[in-house]
């Protein structure tokens, strides 16, 4: 006798969003190509000129440590000169990667409204009907915008200095400060939706636990940027907005099929 199967509800799947649908939604909009086009040259610059102190202060930091010579004669002396020379171009990869990050979070910090309205707006394209009107645009919303944006920042420094002391670790060190950059750069991205629902720092890396999976889609591909030397400031500010939207369409996926699911509704569950 065949027992009887009971019908398991799934839980809710949203639709990976790629990078193509958020480019031809930036291009096909005039309102988002605009609004891009000015952040990307704000950013540029302000990621620019941070950028330059950065670096000036890691080398400076450094420079001692770097400035050891010890004796190549000795088979120890020639293991401590080899070493110090592949320490040498390790620590000039990761602290260019560690610039780049503190001075982009400068310009994270002070561009957060724009971004903030340019993932509203996204969104709000994306999820057609079901989208949640934003609060009033306010001064005192304006400076939410810039704290959450200020929290992540300082967040980001914190994730800079563990990764700083983490590098050391061999092999195992440099994949660690990749992840870490890797869950951060996602983080970066879904704190303009997450935000504008007015959730704190924990709910939002509470997601980011939630979906692993997806958060390191979105992340990894701003994390790869940021290994290419003086490249990396003018293609991370180029693609940012690309990328903001990006992560926004794939957020708003998420949190429309959970919203759908729990409201028991079928159909489409992506978004229109």
């Amino acid at each position: 006798m065949m027992e009887k199967q009971h019908h398991v509800k799934e839980g809710p799947v949203a639709q990976w969003q790629p990078l193509s649908r958020s480019l031809w939604l930036i291009i096909s909009r005039k309102r988002l190509f605009a609004w891009s086009s000015l952040l990307v040259l704000i950013t540029i610059m302000l990621t620019w000129v941070g950028y330059q102190f950065a670096i000036d202060f890691l080398d400076d930091f450094s420079a001692h440590f770097f400035s050891m010579n010890p004796a190549p004669d000795t088979i120890l002396g020639w293991i401590e000169d080899k070493a110090l020379i592949a320490g040498n171009w390790l620590y000039h990869i990761v602290s260019r990667i560690l610039a780049f990050y503190l001075a982009f979070l400068l310009a994270y910090s002070l561009t957060t409204p724009g971004y903030a309205f340019l993932s509203s707006t996204a969104e709000k394209i994306h999820a057609g009907e079901d989208f949640d009107p934003d609060a009033a645009f306010t001064l005192s919303g304006i400076l939410i915008d810039i704290f959450e944006g200020l929290k992540i920042a300082f967040f980001g420094i914190l994730v800079t200095i563990v990764a700083l002391f983490v590098n050391f670790i061999p092999v195992i060190g440099q994949v660690a400060v990749f992840l870490l950059y890797t869950y951060y750069s996602a983080l970066m991205f879904i704190d303009y939706p997450a935000s504008r629902r007015r959730w704190g720092l924990r709910r939002k890396i509470g997601w980011l636990y939630a979906h692993s999976s997806p958060s390191f889609r979105i992340g990894i591909f701003p994390a790869l940027i940021s290994l290419i030397p003086i490249v990396n400031i003018f293609a991370i500010a180029l693609l940012f907005p690309l990328l903001t939207v990006h992560a926004t369409l794939n957020y708003s996926a998420i949190e429309l099929a959970k919203k759908r699911f729990n409201n028991g509704q079928t159909g489409d569950i992506y978004g229109t």
